[in-house]
Order: structure tokens, then C-alpha cells, then sequence
């Protein structure tokens, strides 16, 4: 398994910045370093212990992204903090002034230390900030990735967008010559370490894998290939054909674009599955679209293909949908390998999520790979904008006659 299957996002709207732990007799920070060990590779991230004794919550901290527990009991000197739109469960113990525990997802266990925040190096540090791309090749077909980062004294924060999405917020801070960065969120733990060069590029190692970054300035004057376009990545065998689906909902009812919910409307196509951290970003900007757009023609269909017993048994998937609210179509598709069977229409559809924008007569009229979340700025705002105007445009369409 990949260190990319494990997988998680979400949003805190308030956060308490003590955690009262009366067995020790005083508050506690809030925020800690931390670090999960994934296939030999510890990754550092922030872990933030919210609440008090008797409401605690735990919360994986990414930038300005907080991914927070779903429940969590505190006994004595034990947390336990669920986060069940991943399936996931975190199990620390405060020992010698430090949290050790594990992180179980998917039936693997992961180890967990948390630690007092440490300062930041103070004294020269490389300038990095802007943006880079990052040179490499994959069975997707990729080239080059893109590379966000933001830059205040020796802390850093970056984000890599590849074709099936991005890894979040990276964060951390300059040491012995490089950036060493980290991202955990309950899933899509990544590492990544930026060390400068005298040629002005960065020498990469992304979960301990070497690359190289140039400036995209300097990568387009080399005529260096460029990332892959997300919005034609994916295609479908015949644009004159509608695009069919038929799936049963959480309820087991069968659901299918023949249905009258349909007919007439432009519908939006969301291929995802609650497993899927890309997924979680783009889950509340389809809220977004649904609620402003639904009462003037808009569907949206998740079509939403589940890893092993959640397929049978969804739980995952209800937590998700409760998670962020969401109350358009979600179906339940199958197993994610299964995909290219499922929907036989669709070409080059390896990217979770993709998105396919149906038109009023049912065609497919643009499409779209994974989803920049957030963490990647101007690209996630610039993404929002096309799909709103893709959506308001495919509205403003006259419904099809035989409508």
C-alpha cells in the first residue's frame, strides 16, 4: 500500500485553546508537535487537544485546516478520540511529559508522539516562497506537479497539486540546511524536505522519494513539459451520448439519471468516495453550489465507490454526509476498483475525485480531475470561479424540448 491510500480532511469552527486535565492539576497547551510514523517515515504534524476533562476533542492541524474528532473520552491520563468520517481512532497516553499512543485506520496501526511546541530556528533562511513545479513522471502520465508555498522567517507552508488533486497543507520549518515539512490529518500523510540549491532550484525528497523544483517561471523558459490540465484530463467516449448511472442510495433505493429528478436539469457529476481526503475538500464547496443553484435547475449526484465493508456497510459514508451537511444524491457505487466497469463511458478516470458536468439534455459538457482544496490559494479560488461560471452557464440554457 502506497503511503498516499491512507487517507482525511475537515473544519473546526471554534476552537478552545486550553485542554483542563485535572488528574494533573493544571491546564495543559492546546497544541503540540507531533509526529506519526508511516512505513519508516516520521512525519511531523501539530496536534491539537481542544475542550476540557469532561468534553475533550482531539484535532489534526494542517495550516489553517483543523481536522477534528468526531467524539473523544478522556480517563484518567488515556485519550481516546474517534473520527469517524475516516474510520479512523486515535489512542494516546500521557507518559514523561510527552502523548505516545497510535492512530488505527483500515485495520493498520500507525504510532503517534506529541511533544512540547518547539521554537523556530532563529538567524538566516533561504528565501523559497512562490511557486514551483516539480519534475517527475507517473503511470498517470504526468510530467510535472505543482508546488504552493508560503514562507514566514523559517516556517514554511506548501502544498503540491498533482492531477488527482493535492496533499493539503504541508507545513514546518528550516533545519540543518532544509525545510522539512509534514502533513497528517488522519490520512494523506505526506513529508516533504525542500533543501536549496546554487542554481536557485530545490532539491526534493516527497516521502522520501528524490525530484527536483524549478520556479514555474524558469520551468517555462526551459520549455519544460507542464502539468497535466485538469480540465481535460478526463473525457467520455462519445460526447453526443448521455451520461448513464444506477446505483442504490444509502437506503438501498435505486437511483438513475433516467429518473424524472433528472430530466430537464443540469446535473453535476461527483465520482468520490469517503475515504478520499480530496473528496472531503470539495464536499463543502458541492454544498455551496447545491444550495445556491439547486432551486434554479441544479442536481448534484455523488456517486460514491467504498473500500471493502464500507461498500455493505457504509458508516463511513454516513458519517461523511453528516459530517458536511450534505444533502444532495449520494450513491453507493461499489468498490473504487471497480470504477472503469461501473462506468464504461469515461475515459481516463483514475483521479478521485473527478467531475463530470452534464448538461440539460444529459451530456456531458466539461469535465474535471481531482479538486484543489484550500491549501493551495489563488488555485482553489480560481477553481471555484470556473465551476460557478461552467454551472451558471449550462443553467442558462434553454431545457431540451423533449423535456
Amino acid at each position: 500500500m502506497s503511503i498516499d491510500k491512507l487517507e482525511i480532511p475537515m473544519r473546526l469552527l471554534l476552537c478552545l485553546p486550553i485542554l483542563s486535565l485535572g488528574v494533573f492539576g493544571q491546564p495543559l497547551p492546546s497544541s503540540w508537535d507531533a509526529t506519526v510514523t508511516v512505513y519508516e517515515l516520521r512525519i511531523p504534524f501539530r496536534l491539537e487537544l481542544l475542550g476540557d476533562a469532561q468534553h475533550p476533542a482531539a484535532a489534526f492541524r494542517n495550516g489553517e485546516d483543523r481536522v477534528t474528532s468526531t467524539s473523544a473520552t478522556l480517563a484518567g491520563d488515556k485519550l481516546n478520540a474517534e473520527f469517524a468520517h475516516y474510520a479512523g481512532k486515535l489512542e494516546i497516553t500521557w507518559k514523561d511529559g510527552a502523548w505516545e499512543g497510535t492512530y488505527t485506520r483500515n485495520k493498520k496501526v500507525f504510532p503517534i508522539r506529541a511533544s512540547a511546541v518547539q521554537p523556530a530556528a532563529t538567524g538566516t533562511t533561504p528565501p523559497i516562497a512562490g511557486n514551483w513545479q516539480i519534475q517527475n513522471n507517473r503511470s498517470t502520465g504526468e510530467t510535472a506537479w505543482r508546488m504552493v508555498i508560503n514562507q514566514t522567517g523559517s516556517e514554511v507552508s506548501a502544498a503540491v497539486l498533482r492531477i488527482d488533486g493535492d496533499t493539503g497543507t504541508l507545513s514546518g520549518k528550516y533545519q540543518d540546511g532544509s525545510f522539512v515539512l509534514g502533513h497528517f490529518s488522519g490520512a494523506r500523510p505526506s513529508m516533504i524536505v525542500l533543501t536549496p540549491q546554487e542554481n536557485g532550484g530545490l532539491a526534493v525528497a516527497y516521502n522520501g522519494k528524490p525530484m527536483t523544483a524549478v520556479r514555474e517561471d524558469v520551468a517555462r523558459a526551459r520549455g519544460l513539459p507542464p502539468p497535466a490540465d485538469p480540465a481535460h484530463y478526463t473525457t467520455v467516449r462519445d460526447p453526443a451520448e448521455p451520461f448513464h448511472f444506477r446505483f442504490p442510495d444509502i437506503n438501498g433505493k435505486m437511483v438513475s439519471d433516467t429518473d424524472a429528478q433528472f430530466q430537464g436539469k443540469v446535473v453535476l457529476v461527483a465520482v468520490g468516495g469517503s475515504w478520499c481526503p480530496n473528496c472531503h475538500d470539495e464536499a463543502p464547496f458541492l454544498m455551496e453550489l447545491y444550495k445556491r443553484y439547486h432551486g434554479l435547475g441544479l442536481e448534484i449526484v455523488s456517486l460514491s465507490f467504498e473500500e471493502g465493508d464500507e461498500g455493505r456497510d457504509p458508516r463511513r459514508l454516513h458519517a461523511f454526509i453528516k459530517k458536511y451537511g450534505i444533502e444532495y444524491t449520494v450513491l453507493v457505487c461499489g468498490d473504487p476498483e471497480g470504477v472503469h466497469d461501473q462506468l464504461p463511458q469515461a475515459v481516463n478516470l483514475n483521479t478521485w475525485p473527478a467531475t463530470f458536468f452534464l448538461g440539460r439534455d444529459g451530456r456531458v459538457r466539461a469535465t474535471h480531475a481531482g479538486f484543489a482544496s484550500i491549501a493551495t490559494g489563488e488555485l482553489h479560488t480560481r477553481l471555484k470561479e470556473d465551476v460557478t461560471g461552467l454551472v451558471e452557464k449550462l443553467l442558462a440554457e434553454n431545457v431540451p424540448a423533449s423535456h
